[in-house]
């Protein structure tokens, strides 16, 4: 079945120098542009991370320091990857907990003003996960009938992740062929930042996930112990969290 688009959505697939939303960085990003009238458009680059790709890393992708330095950093490239998206919905394979999360994080290191939790994004895995309970190679030949030839590369993962979401929609009666309601469908949690450490309350009040204040509206916490707001800001934790940690308290601040 093919998707009922009232504007284009981009999959995409990060390849990284490891799973660490805070520090680690993107080696390859595959994105493929889909647009209503069912037509398409690709782009995959290599990126240079500007730090060393772990040979674990490299085990998986198969893509080593040599391969990407005489690459462009994100610096280089981020403007032109936000404008590719811009204006669209997007979607991946375990991309609310993975790929959109450590994606924000380049754009913010980059200074790129592109919050992508202003997108409506499905991913694919949740309503894999929701329908049969499952690897993308799996889901792939479970969907598809086909091997996934070439996984962990970014565009093989990338065409694939598309390619399933359409045979989720033909098998699926109960998914409604609309991107709201695949977003819905498929987003997990309430978080307030990607990375799940501030998440919404049932009153939609920003709640900490972690730690001594775990279930403590972050206004409260803020009010009571304003050093929190610098262990946190100082510590290792992602950007983006930082980022909506710092609106909370501007607001309250100017409330």
């Amino acid at each position: 079945m093919d998707l009922d688009l009232k504007k284009p959505i981009v999959f995409f697939d990060l390849e990284t120098t490891g799973v660490n939303i805070a520090n680690d960085r993107i080696v390859e990003i595959s994105l493929l542009k889909v647009f209503p009238d069912g037509s398409e458009e690709m782009k995959t680059m290599l990126i240079n991370p500007e730090i060393p790709i772990p040979p674990q890393a490299t085990e998986i992708h198969g893509i080593s320091d040599e391969d990407v330095k005489d690459k462009p950093t994100f610096n280089e490239v981020g403007k032109n990857i936000a404008q590719f998206i811009e204006g669209c919905d997007i979607a991946g394979y375990n991309s609310s907990k993975f790929d959109i999360p450590l994606l924000a994080e380049e754009f913010i290191r980059a200074e790129i003003d592109f919050d992508l939790k202003k997108l409506r994004s499905i991913d694919v895995q949740v309503i894999f996960y929701k329908m049969e309970q499952r690897t993308l190679s799996a889901a792939y030949k479970f969907y598809c009938h086909k091997i996934l030839e070439d996984a962990h590369s970014a565009e093989a993962d990338t065409k694939a992740t598309f390619e399933i979401l359409k045979s989720q929609l033909d098998r699926y009666n109960e998914l409604e062929n609309d991107v709201e309601k695949l977003s819905k469908f498929s987003t997990h949690n309430t978080n307030a930042d990607f990375a799940g450490r501030i998440v919404y309350n049932d009153k939609g009040e920003e709640v900490f996930n972690f730690g001594k204040y775990k279930g403590k509206t972050v206004e409260s916490v803020l009010e009571k112990d304003p050093g929190y707001f610098g262990w946190i800001i100082k510590s290792e934790f992602p950007l983006y969290t930082k980022k909506v940690l710092t609106a909370i308290k501007l607001r309250k601040f100017n409330s």
